[in-house]
């Protein structure tokens, strides 16, 4: 078979250059990366360019060499004394290539282990000028940027789509340093004092003595703290909703959680909280389709987003703050500030646009950028500074205790997708894994041995200046103001704020979640924890729990709800949107073709699916199968089109076929047949006329209905609503 990926530009090519079926055996460079690829920007350890192309920090060369770049004419056998002789100790190459293998894993970390990456860029709109004086918000200013998503709970090796918080962690090259800001999906935290952060993460891991149930929240330990710990209830219900299982990280929001503080070029102060708004909207997966992509393909965020920059639909996020004035109580409308369980509702104080971020290369080596990216809460930038949030406090002391166990010493910064691209002169010397040649005598100041260098700069000269904020003269105190006592009023605002189908989905992740849980006082205690938020809440989930339920232990809130907390009711763009297009040889295939030119024309992603792979009408103009029956479900596609009945509808259809149509038309997808494909939609139990099916003439006009429901994410309409 021809390679065709020039006329096919589908995603999930190896490498750039297509492979002969025999061993290659003539000497060559290394092939050039992809065309979406790309490594960590040359600067040197010490943050200076080096005018180099990033392939300068890969591989060279054409022969396999040492790690000194000494020539191998032999990297298959041992050095032995004879052919069945013991293994010499002198085999300097051996000892190179076991002892590098058996150190090419770093510790993982404690929690964010599971995570995927891409390189982009960060246009500022010059709008948040007016509130902090860092130069990379000023106008059409553009940063590289490296960002990370992640989950939270689960080791390396555990599935994308399990339920769970997702990290959201954007890493700014700026002018004037790194400025990392370190979010999540969720925009509040299980607690409000990071010295409770161990506990969490300890009850929310597998159990210690059977180190199962792995990536999940639907155990025991999890739930006996969040129930015992009502502050976490915030938080625990965002993720029972749909945000804890996102479609896809390229439909998902971000947030920066804490309130931090902002200074203009006047010195003057302004609090803020960080929103990161998809450009595609904010997608979930429903449960069902979350638990069979863990199972068929438990890389399937990491691989949406790696296809999606591949295929050129490049994920963006506007970047917006909302603005509070910076006051001595750090309140806003009887909100705590600093309070990180607690939300400022979008109705309160509007989201402002202050940038817009595209994610256009996926990393050349997961390692040396995915896994070695080190983020700090305390890598800030003049004009941005933090507030005295007890949980973000921690942080600022926990996140460089991290990277010093897990990165192997303090010279984690020199990593080249670590290093800063402003000039470094810090006076910190030696340690592990030192890669800058230091020059001069005088690594400590005053000093005149090395002419005063380096020097102190002042504000005028862009040095970082934390706020003089008043600290108050008070007693030491292990306490919480009263503020943080409210534990239930927000939860109940998001409750009330969702869609009945929104709820519905809620219910049944509390009802599994508890279902799941060993203890029945557990199972209580979380539903007395449901009565506070909402009384229908808590009778669903005690229905299927087959437990009474309690009346609530205080009076409920009456909060205005936000539609900002809906995922439901608005439309938005169809940017790589992934297309199933079912067909056989006996197909429409002139409509294959056609609807297939217009998916890619409108950015979206054609995959087309046969009982076999290879090419459909070798003899004429080929069209190439990326899926068969054997590989395809419905989680991989956003709609479904049939152009006719492959293999022949009722008895004579493809069981797998029937599956993956019934699949799509349980999780709400667009469907669309042409041709005599309503045949097997018959054959899949998909009724005809139901909300989301199209029936058409010609493959185009399916789509074109078929893309105007894509707008809407899911076909809502489907789904039985009655909570």
């Amino acid at each position: 078979m021809t390679d065709n990926r020039e006329a096919q530009p589908i995603p999930g090519t190896p490498n750039s250059v297509p492979p002969s079926i025999e061993e290659p055996t003539q000497p060559h460079e290394p092939l050039p990366p992809k065309p979406d690829q790309s490594g960590p920007e040359t600067v040197g350890p010490t943050g200076q360019p080096t005018g180099n192309d990033s392939a300068r920090n890969a591989q060279s060369g054409t022969y396999l060499t040492t790690a000194q770049g000494a020539r191998l004419y032999d990297s298959d056998h041992s050095l032995k004394a004879g052919p069945r002789g013991p293994v010499l100790l002198q085999d300097h190459h051996l000892r190179e290539k076991i002892t590098h293998f058996d150190h090419e894993r770093i510790p993982e970390r404690v929690v964010h282990a599971r995570g995927a990456a891409a390189h982009g860029v960060f246009r500022g709109y010059g709008s948040a000028s007016k509130i902090s004086r860092a130069a990379f918000l000023a106008k059409d200013v553009e940063t590289p940027v490296f960002v990370r998503f992640s989950t939270v709970l689960g080791s390396r090796g555990s599935a994308d789509t399990v339920r769970d918080t997702r990290g959201f962690a954007t890493k700014f090259y700026t002018e004037e340093g790194v400025f990392d800001l370190v979010g999540n999906n969720i925009p509040v935290f299980f607690i409000q004092d990071a010295i409770k952060f161990p506990d969490v993460i300890h009850a929310g891991k597998p159990h210690p003595d059977r180190e199962i149930p792995q990536a999940q929240s639907a155990h025991d330990t999890f739930w006996d703290f969040v129930t015992l710990h009502s502050e976490a209830t915030h938080h625990t219900l965002w993720n029972m909703s749909d945000r804890g299982i996102p479609r896809s990280y390229r439909m998902m929001e971000g947030f920066g959680i804490h309130t931090f503080r902002l200074v203009d070029a006047e010195g003057a102060t302004t609090l803020v909280k960080f929103h990161w708004k998809p450009r595609l909207g904010i997608h979930s997966q429903v449960w069902e389709e979350a638990q069979i992509a863990c199972g068929v393909d438990p890389d399937f965020h990491r691989r949406d987003l790696a296809d999606a920059i591949e295929a050129g639909a490049f994920p963006q996020w506007e970047l917006g703050v909302q603005t509070f004035p910076d006051n001595p109580e750090q309140m806003f409308q009887g909100i705590d500030l600093l309070d990180p369980t607690k939300i400022v509702p979008e109705e309160l104080a509007p989201v402002q646009p202050i940038g817009l971020m595209t994610l256009d290369a996926n990393p050349s080596n997961y390692f040396a950028e995915t896994e070695q990216v080190a983020f700090h809460v305390g890598n800030l930038v003049p004009g941005i500074d933090v507030t005295n949030d007890p949980l973000m406090q921690g942080r600022l002391f926990s996140y460089i205790d991290t990277q010093l166990t897990r990165l192997g010493g303090p010279n984690f910064p020199q990593l080249p997708i670590n290093r800063t691209h402003a000039p470094v002169n810090d006076m910190l010397r030696d340690g592990m894994h030192q890669t800058a040649v230091h020059r001069g005598v005088a690594p400590y100041r005053p000093n005149s041995l090395d002419g005063g260098c380096p020097f102190q700069a002042g504000a005028d000269t862009g040095a970082f200046v934390e706020v003089p904020a008043e600290v108050a003269a008070s007693r030491k105190v292990r306490e919480a103001p009263e503020s943080f006592d409210d534990h239930f009023s927000q939860p109940r605002l998001f409750w009330l704020s969702m869609s009945p189908v929104e709820r519905e989905h809620i219910v049944a992740a509390y009802t599994f979640e508890l279902g799941k849980c060993y203890e029945q006082a557990v199972k209580e205690r979380g539903l007395k924890v449901l009565a506070r938020i909402d009384g229908r809440l808590c009778e669903q989930v005690a229905a299927g729990l087959g437990l009474p339920a309690p009346r609530p232990d205080g009076p409920l809130a009456d909060p205005q709800p936000s539609a900002a907390l809906s995922q439901v009711g608005q439309t938005w763009p169809v940017d790589g949107r992934v297309i199933g297009i079912v067909a056989d040889g006996n197909a429409d295939l002139d409509g294959v073709r056609a609807v297939r030119r217009a998916v890619q024309d409108s950015g979206m992603v054609p995959l087309v699916i046969a009982s076999a792979g290879g090419v459909l009408d070798a003899d004429g103009d080929p069209v190439t199968v990326q899926r068969t029956f054997a590989t395809a479900r419905s989680v991989e596609f956003d709609a479904v089109l049939l152009a006719g009945a492959p293999g022949g509808a009722g008895t004579a259809a493809d069981p797998r076929l029937l599956v993956l149509l019934n699949e799509a038309f349980r999780h709400g997808k667009a469907i669309g047949a042409w041709a005599g494909g309503d045949q097997m939609l018959a054959s899949a139990g998909v009724p005809q006329g139901a909300p989301g099916v199209v029936n058409g003439g010609a493959g185009t006009e399916v789509l074109e209905q078929v893309t105007g429901l894509l707008g809407g994410h899911r076909v809502w309409d489907r789904f039985p609503a009655t909570a």
